[in-house]
């Protein structure tokens, strides 16, 4: 590490490539970014992985999805997803049924008791964003989104 992560994690022995020093700048920017969703969340009693249950479901409208399908759509991947789905139910934030065709698939959607709590949340999260990022400008973050996604396309 040669830059400024280095200083941050207060290390004196550099590590062994650019590719790590890419990769810690990831983790420690994300944490931070992480950071202030978690706050505004909290305060809402939401975790960021519920919030983005909610917010997939609320996507997919009145035929819901199996929590399959809601695993595959998830920001960052939870290994339990019918447990979080459980919580969200006990909530009154989600419901669940069989599926007429097939009872063996159960379906998810969003109650009008979780389109409560996920839609006054939109304006708080988009100037939560836009507080964290504005100062890159345009530019520099439509660079940034193309090398994120470039990123991803090597995996």
């Amino acid at each position: 590490m040669t830059g400024r992560i280095q200083r941050e994690l207060k290390q004196s022995k550099p590590v062994g490539s650019v590719e790590q020093e890419a990769f810690l700048n990831l983790l420690r920017t994300s944490n931070a970014l992480m950071a202030g969703l978690s706050e505004l969340l909290k305060a809402h009693d939401l975790t960021q992985t519920q919030y983005n249950v909610l917010r997939i479901l609320r996507g997919a409208g009145e035929p819901g999805l199996t929590a399959g399908e809601v695993g595959d759509r998830m920001i960052t991947r939870d290994p339990d997803v019918t447990r979080l789905l459980d919580r969200l139910e006990k909530r009154g934030l989600v419901e669940r049924w069989r599926c007429g065709q097939d009872r063996r698939v159960v379906r998810t959607r969003i109650t009008a008791a979780g389109l409560a709590v996920v839609d006054p949340l939109d304006a708080p999260v988009l100037d939560l964003h836009a507080r964290q990022l504005h100062h890159l400008g345009p530019e520099r973050l439509d660079a940034l989104i193309g090398l994120l996604e470039a990123a991803r396309e090597g995996m």
